[in-house]
């Protein structure tokens, strides 16, 4: 994906970190040796920024890099602290593999702990700043139809609100469902007012386009350096999904995205193996016990397949370890899965919470019926039910389905219709804004679900 405007503040963060864990290291080298290394400059200087890399790659995974995020101090710290940690860890293993990044374990320790209080330091002083208006993009709206107000109640969310709105220009006859106080009538130059204004973005949100939309001022806005910009696309970026209710069939073909060439399909498949075969590996000690443990408890195999619908809609059976009792669907009836399930065992919740129940999906990845990123695969008989109730679900069979993916990061665990409507939004959205960095940041950033068992069932 482009790097959007509300990426930016924290890839600046980024930056200023780096700039934090450097400074440290100098202190710690200063601390424990008395003076900076001057032999193997360069290779020192290699080995605190691959550092860096790590440390940073690690805040991802525990999710510190999102608007979504960042609650309050004490969370904050526990997520930092868990990075630090992780990064460590990781660190141990990029220096086996590549010896010549090998620091002094102390130096290493000390530089750490040395960032730490001063990586809080700047994260809370972020917070602080980013709240400020001033650094918000400046919106002017126009309509006052139901897309304005969903600009609106976006404006006043903690998670999404990275803009402020100017106004809302009355240009429908219907009525308004945003505050009438926040409503201006079309100015005569609307580039001119919007410069005043001092504006960023024009927002195009009427419920009713034709006959409505004033082009001949939006062209001279945009030709005056204003962007101006759809109510859909500008609200996939302000909340990271596809607003189902304002989507139109259109939209799949007008709108950007949506890479699914051969080279894109052969890069996804590598790196689906990559990752699929680093899992199977380094977890094999888990597997090993959580069948040991699966099998002791209850009567039963210790895998459990199931029928799922994937690529293109053709079915295949999901591998995953078996967390309820083996009689669980006794009546042969289809049944969502609940919180607090009470078909499920007592290490069926230890593994479902700790996401261990899925792993051996890597072995459906490994066969080519899944993909490490994608949507979530849904049984046949949902899948009908839920083609009947919901617009373009079937859509999210045009990509393979995925061990994890960007719903299940954004959205808890579900068990309606309702709640597949707002999984399918985030879908919709990833299979449009597809890329191995997208994927790769999914991956990471599913850490930090294990990690806080975040929407476990």
């Amino acid at each position: 994906m482009a790097v959007s405007k509300n990426s930016r503040p924290f890839i600046a963060l980024a930056l200023i970190e780096c700039l934090v864990l450097c400074a440290a290291f100098i202190g710690s080298f200063l601390i424990l040796d008395g003076e900076l290394p001057v032999d193997y400059a360069w290779q020192t200087i290699i080995s605190v920024l691959s550092v860096c890399v790590v440390v940073e790659t690690m805040m991802l995974a525990v999710g510190l890099f999102s608007w979504h995020t960042t609650i309050g101090f004490s969370d904050l710290f526990v997520r930092m602290f868990a990075a630090m940690i992780i990064a460590y860890a990781a660190y141990a293993i990029l220096v086996y593999l590549f010896d010549f990044l090998r620091l002094p374990p102390d130096i290493l320790s000390v530089a750490l702990i040395l960032a730490l209080p001063a990586s809080l330091l700047v994260w809370m002083a972020f917070i602080r700043l980013s709240s400020l208006a001033q650094l918000k993009n400046r919106v002017l709206v126009l309509g006052t139809g139901k897309q304005a107000a969903r600009i609106s109640e976006l404006e006043n969310n903690d998670i999404s609100g990275r803009f402020v709105t100017v106004g809302f220009i009355s240009l429908e006859k219907n009525k308004p469902y945003v505050d009438d106080k926040r409503i201006i009538c079309m100015p005569d130059d609307l580039a001119a007012y919007a410069h005043e204004q001092a504006v960023d973005e024009i927002v195009v949100a009427l419920e009713e386009r034709r006959g409505q939309v004033p082009l001949a001022p939006l062209i001279d806005s945009r030709l005056s350096g204003l962007a101006v910009t759809e109510y859909q696309t500008f609200c996939e970026r302000a909340q990271g999904r596809i607003d189902l209710d304002a989507l139109r069939p259109s939209w799949f073909f007008q709108s950007g995205g949506f890479r699914s060439s051969q080279f894109h399909r052969v890069i996804k498949r590598a790196f689906d193996l990559v990752l699929s075969l680093f899992l199977l590996i380094f977890s094999m000690p888990l597997l090993l016990l959580t069948a040991l443990l699966v099998k002791l408890e209850s009567p039963g195999p210790v895998f459990y397949k199931q029928e799922r619908v994937g690529l293109g809609g053709k079915s295949f059976m999901v591998i995953k370890f078996r967390s309820m009792r083996n009689d669980a669907e006794k009546d042969g009836k289809a049944q969502w899965a609940k919180k607090s399930d009470p078909r499920v065992t007592r290490v069926g919740a230890v593994i479902r919470k700790a996401r261990i129940d899925e792993i051996p999906q890597a072995f459906n990845v490994l066969k080519g019926d899944m993909s490490f990123v994608g949507p979530r695969p849904e049984r046949p008989v949902f899948v009908t039910m839920l083609a009947e109730e919901l617009p373009f679900y079937q859509e999210r069979h045009s990509v393979r389905p995925g061990i994890t993916g960007w719903a299940q990061l954004n959205y808890p665990y579900g068990a309606s219709a309702e709640d597949a409507k707002q999984k399918l939004q985030y879908d919709l959205f990833y299979i449009k804004y597809f890329s191995i960095i997208f994927d790769l940041s999914i991956v990471l950033q599913t850490l930090r679900v294990v990690i806080w068992s975040d929407g476990a069932r």
